[in-house]
């Protein structure tokens, strides 16, 4: 079995997922509860047993021990009555492209997940609000750009959990996607490999780990080349001025003290440089210079993305008492460089250079305590620090008249020499959070977990909440479970995407704004409402329903405003969104099957914040009408499957899969509603095949793969450059053949 969907917890017990492991030993039922560990909690089968090839170095109780620990340690952030699908390694080294696709790319395999440009997704028609943790630690988000910090190669499995989250997960909660990374517990050992095709592109990676005595390692690096780093704004096979290369190193390293602790130390990096994709056929507004035309598509735009990170772990694991206390640092810059040729204030009147850092720096505690047979208290602390800086250095030309004291100003250029702005400005902000909740078996088979956390935002908003949690837990039958549950929800604006706090800089400006309000981005507030049931059955056959409703105040939104491809916030006042989800997965034998759908919108009225960002009718429009979220999408649905076929050689695996989205917001076609339009729907099919070879002889451990991305070649468009916040057009990706070979050492 390659891959878990849980719309419910299983069980109400400290792991309440059945792992990967145990279903491949018994593949035809996923048990309602799992088996409990020698000290009385639950836990997986994965996790309790040795491996079948220990390494001969490694003393089979330190092994032990290591999961043992693996287990106390999912234990205290367990995710009971929320969604959770799960990528095992096979699933995510069987999908075509493998573990050489973006981390986006593998999770649009999961409900509800809506594919949009620059590499981003939608959770639950959520724009971006999702949280990523490395083993349960939460490594603070970088700012925005077009790279993907986490690279799948460093995984063990990825869990995607959604839904209505118990109170240890707060601040992102569309959807949280937890990493366990891989460890040299179990074998020394490695993996060298290259993958690569069309559009140039390129991608060595290597892996080692190992291990001796108590302690163990993992390292893993991979580079990326290809002229495919941004959607393509035109629809042509191949973009002009696309390049982009990507470094991604990561480490891990852990030492057991004891059977009941350890520490452990893990980081890496994320640098990209990505080449702003250019359009052809458009004519120049304004003379710069003396010069009234450019040629747009030698443009020269670039974005340089860097992101470090780093966590230390200190983990006690007792016979009731379990904690994990984690510092952890990030450190995040992107920088954007225009057309130094000044093509940029010929077509736009302005050019921004930006540079936009963040240092993050704080400390994640996490506990949980057994209370007798019946009660499992879990409780922790969030703190964080934020240092954030952005300079903008922008390039405009003046005008005759101003809007702020002219509202039927027509602003007319009165010079051609091009001057200086820069905004400069810096803001150290602080997050707080604390919880507490109860695990209690009220039944064998029914389990209310509840509990509240309180969070406090200290930045460019000063707001705080208590967030009560709850969720109902039913095994109704031997093979079907029930979950009930409700959130609140308390998410505070990305500090280091925040707008400038005036606009009165670029007054008499070509750079200057309709609208002179600029109120400061608020935290969004949510209710979450979710339903769910979960039906297996003997075989192998899973499937699932989930329905969820959310209503919003000072929803949170973003767009992309001027020229530089960064993305800043706003709020509408009032929100709301809702959605079902139908999903199934059967496995037997060498049979894979999974396919999900998903029906959803999410509407909102009156922007709040950041005014000076949309036009006047627009923003006249909106305050009176729900409209469309522009990342709303009406259907989702994904889909594949695998077979493995044993041979002499080892074990030969094609695979597909599927991605179908009914298109994202546009506006509407009488230009009246403001996202009251939406893109044409499309399908991309993948297809790959792989020979993974065992035995004895130089091939043992060889694997070669072949790969068609977008099989049928279809042209399909993911923005059309219209609509609330929406800057340019992007379009999918075309056909493309890869090949690649790793050899495991």
């Amino acid at each position: 079995m390659s891959r878990i969907i849980l719309p419910a917890a299983a069980a109400a017990a400290a792991i309440p997922f059945t792992s990967v492991a145990a279903a491949q030993a018994a593949p035809s039922v996923l048990p309602a509860e799992p088996p409990a560990d020698q000290s009385g909690s639950a836990a997986s089968a994965d996790v309790t047993a040795a491996p079948a090839n220990p390494s001969k170095s490694v003393p089979q109780d330190i092994v032990i021990t290591g999961r043992k620990l693996d287990t106390a340690r999912d234990a205290i952030t367990a995710s009971l009555g929320a969604s959770q699908y799960t990528f095992d390694r096979e699933a995510l080294e069987k999908q075509p492209g493998g573990t050489n696709i973006t981390l986006n790319k593998s999770l649009l395999q999961a409900p509800g997940v809506t594919q949009d440009s620059y590499g981003v997704i939608h959770v639950r028609n959520e724009h971006a609000n999702l949280q990523y943790r490395l083993d349960g630690v939460i490594v603070p988000e970088s700012i925005s750009g077009f790279g993907t910090t986490f690279d799948p190669k460093i995984a063990s499995s990825i869990q995607l959990i959604t839904g209505t989250l118990p109170a240890q997960y707060g601040y992102r909660t569309a959807g949280v996607v937890n990493f366990k990374t891989q460890s040299g517990l179990l074998n020394n050992g490695g993996e060298i490999g290259v993958y690569g095709g069309s559009y140039g592109w390129l991608e060595p990676s290597a892996m080692v780990k190992g291990s001796s005595g108590n302690f163990s390692y993992f390292l893993s690096g991979s580079y990326l080349r290809n002229d495919i780093g941004i959607e393509n704004p035109l629809p042509t096979r191949t973009a002009i001025h696309d390049r982009t290369t990507q470094w991604r190193p990561f480490a891990y390293v852990s030492d057991i003290l004891s059977d009941s602790s350890r520490i452990a130390l893990f980081g890496g990096s994320f640098i990209g440089k990505f080449e702003i994709p250019n359009v052809t056929g458009i004519g120049g507004g304004f003379t710069v210079n003396g010069a009234s035309s450019f040629d747009a598509a030698k443009l020269d735009q670039n974005e340089r993305e860097i992101t470090h990170y780093g966590v230390a772990t200190y983990q006690y694991a007792g016979d009731t008492l379990n904690f994990q206390i984690a510092p952890f640092v990030r450190y995040s810059q992107t920088k954007f460089t225009p057309d130094p040729n000044l093509g940029d204030i010929i077509f736009n009147g302005f050019a921004d250079a930006s540079k936009l850092t963040s240092l993050a720096t704080g400390v994640q505690a996490d506990a949980s305590q057994q209370l007798g047979s019946n009660h499992t208290l879990r409780f922790g602390l969030f703190l964080q620090n934020e240092r954030t800086t952005s300079n903008v250095t922008s390039n405009v030309l003046p005008v005759n008249c101003s809007f702020v004291n002219d509202p039927d100003c027509e602003p007319a250029q009165t010079s051609d020499v091009p001057f200086t702005i820069v905004d400069a400005h810096h803001k150290t902000g602080r997050l707080y959070g604390a919880y507490l909740q109860d695990e209690w078996k009220l039944t064998p088979k029914l389990t209310l977990n509840y509990g509240a956390r309180y969070d406090v935002v200290n930045a460019y908003t000063k707001e705080s909440q208590l967030n009560p949690r709850v969720n109902l837990v039913w095994n109704a039958a031997p093979l079907t479970t029930v979950h009930v549950g409700y959130a609140r929800n308390f998410t505070p604006p990305p500090q280091e995407l925040i707008a400038p706090s005036t606009v009165a800089l670029y007054n008499f400006t070509t750079k200057q704004s309709e609208i002179q309000t600029a109120d400061p981005v608020k935290a969004e507030r949510e209710h979450y409402f979710d339903v769910g049931v979960e039906q297996r059955f003997n075989g192998g056959l899973k499937l699932a329903i989930d329905s969820y409703y959310k209503l919003k105040r000072n929803l949170l939104d973003e767009g992309q405003f001027g020229s530089a491809l960064i993305l800043s916030p706003f709020n509408y006042a009032k929100g709301y969104a809702w959605g079902v989800e139908v999903s199934g997965n059967y496995t037997h034998g060498p049979i894979d099957l999974y396919a999900n759908l998903a029906r959803g919108a999410e509407k909102a009225r009156d922007i709040v914040s950041s005014q000076y960002f949309f036009a006047p009718d627009e923003l006249a429009y909106i305050h009176d009408h729900y409209i469309y979220t522009d990342h709303s999408q009406n259907w989702t649905a994904s889909g594949g499957g695998s077979y493995t076929i044993k041979n002499g050689l080892g074990a030969l695996v094609p695979t597909m899969d599927f991605v179908y989205g009914s298109g994202l917001r546009t506006d509407d076609p009488n230009g009246i509603v403001p996202n009251g339009g939406k893109l044409p729907g499309y399908w991309v099919f993948n297809a790959g095949i792989s020979q993974n070879f065992s035995g004895p002889g130089v091939l043992n451990g060889v694997s070669v793969r072949a790969d068609v991305l977008n099989l049928l070649d279809n042209k399909y468009q993911l923005r059309s450059g219209e609509g609330v916040g929406v800057g340019a057009p992007q379009w999918g990706e075309r056909r493309g053949f890869f090949v690649g070979v790793t050899k495991r050492l």
